[in-house]
């Protein structure tokens, strides 16, 4: 029997159940001083602030807050920027330290957010490894290490053995701050902070259209329209939906996510996973994996898919990617190879074209923040808190201008990488790799087990053990 036999498959998330409480739609015209649009991360971290200060805010979300990407995530909350790190410093060597500044703190900020709030969503402070399955995956580690130490960044390297990762990997470097987390569990504990504040939530609110008129930002919704001084964008990938975001921000990609079935504890302490650190491959389309605090193993992404045209399609995942994330899976955890898939789910992303998450103002009244490049868990509740402060203070956190986008022009580099071409070739590449990698393995058993039987020594890589 296929190990994917009996998924099941959602729209939704694998982590939690949709709420039972959804709130109304907007039935009528209202006023206020700023209009959140999208009930996700940044959206709601966005409202929330700005309610601290005593802004009169209003959220308006499509469906219900944490319904989007936020809630369908692995739950690895990292404290290192998304995208290629390498890439990264060749285009911005002078600004790292200050980009190891803002993720090292978004990753600071979503802790004292779940501390703060008592929001129970199983985090663990276990940082998160960059994990290799081959030789040249660890070299990429270490390059990646030397860049954010220059940077200022804390991390550790290490084999497996000592970074307490499974022995299937070969080692690699591990971020220091950041862990793990049921999103699920993060984003509904968030949207109870939202409705328990002064924020007027109106979920099932679909934003149709968005025109300014006068001073003023008009939004209207199937139910009614809210007329709002100042805007917030806060949609992730789905912002491409209005005329009046910039064009480019970002380019949308499905990522697809599965859960394993319980597994006996026993089987996963054999792992050697004593650190219980989230891990991300070095491929260049990454693996995750990580465990659950209900004794599973969580793991996706390996393929992804690129957007045609917005509005973005609601979906499930592709059975034949769940079906080749199960054939890794068994590859990456030998002993697990007989564990069935349980679930499977996926979400739509934001890649940038400056592999930064992005951030700004277009028309002075409306701000965009949106697109972590995989890393919002971190960053898009960070960054939202961030544009609040520069609502309601009128000045610029500093971290904010690390991101800040004064001319909200974007090229099209990323667009023409990632796009449906771009992305197989990067999965065949990958998959090319890997298959040479086991090759290479497969003719270093071969060559030791040939010396061990002419010599009566049994070889270990340069070493004999009699």
């Amino acid at each position: 029997m296929s190990a994917t036999t009996n998924t099941v498959y959602t729209d939704f998330s694998g982590w939690i159940d949709p709420p039972a409480d959804v709130c109304p739609p907007l039935r009528e015209n209202l006023t206020c001083s700023v209009a959140v649009i999208g009930g996700g991360l940044a959206g709601m971290a966005t409202a929330l602030r700005l309610a601290e200060y005593g802004v009169d805010t209003i959220l308006l979300e499509a469906a219900f807050c944490g319904r989007g990407a936020g809630s369908r995530n692995a739950g690895q909350l990292a404290s290192a920027p998304g995208g290629d790190i390498q890439l990264l410093d060749l285009l911005y060597r002078k600004r790292m330290p200050a980009i190891i500044r803002l993720t090292e703190n978004a990753a600071a900020h979503v802790e004292e957010l779940i501390a703060a709030r008592g929001i129970a969503c199983d985090y663990e402070a276990t940082g998160n490894v960059f994990a290799a399955v081959s030789r040249g995956q660890l070299g990429r580690t270490r390059r990646i290490a030397k860049i954010l130490r220059r940077a200022g960044a804390e991390v550790e390297e290490g084999n497996a053995r000592e970074l307490g990762i499974p022995h299937g990997f070969l080692g690699g470097m591990r971020e220091v701050h950041g862990g793990i987390m049921n999103p699920g569990k993060f984003l509904r504990g968030l949207r109870a902070a939202v409705l328990g504040s002064s924020v007027r939530v109106f979920e099932q609110s679909k934003v149709t259209y968005v025109v300014r008129e006068g001073g003023d930002v008009v939004l209207e919704t199937p139910g009614g329209i809210v007329r709002a001084g100042t805007v917030v964008l806060a949609t992730n990938a789905c912002a491409g939906e209005w005329d009046i975001t910039p064009k480019r921000l970002s380019s949308p990609m499905w990522v697809t996510e599965v859960e394993t079935e319980p597994i006996d504890p026993e089987r996963i302490a054999a792992l050697g996973w004593t650190s219980r650190s989230g891990l991300v491959t070095q491929h260049n389309i990454m693996e995750n994996y990580r465990l659950t605090s209900r004794n599973t193993i969580v793991f996706g992404v390996r393929k992804i898919e690129r957007a045609i045209e917005y509005p973005l399609p609601e979906r499930t995942p592709d059975p034949s990617v769940v079906a080749d994330l199960a054939e890794a899976f068994a590859r990456r955890f030998p002993p697990l190879a007989d564990i069935a898939i349980a679930r499977a789910w996926g979400g739509w992303i934001g890649i940038t074209s400056s592999w930064l998450p992005v951030a700004g103002t277009t028309g002075g009244n409306v701000y965009y923040s949106l697109a972590c490049n995989g890393h919002g868990l971190a960053q898009a509740p960070y960054i939202g808190a961030l544009i609040a402060d520069r609502i309601a203070t009128g000045t610029m956190p500093e971290d904010l201008r690390t991101v800040w986008a004064d001319e909200p022009r974007f090229g099209r580099a990323v667009g023409l990488i990632m796009g449906r071409l771009g992305v197989r070739a990067a999965w065949a590449l990958d998959r090319f790799n890997d298959a040479l990698n086991r090759s290479k393995r497969i003719a270093r058993r071969r060559y030791a087990h040939a010396r061990s039987a002419d010599t009566g020594f049994r070889v270990s890589g340069s070493k004999r053990v009699g």
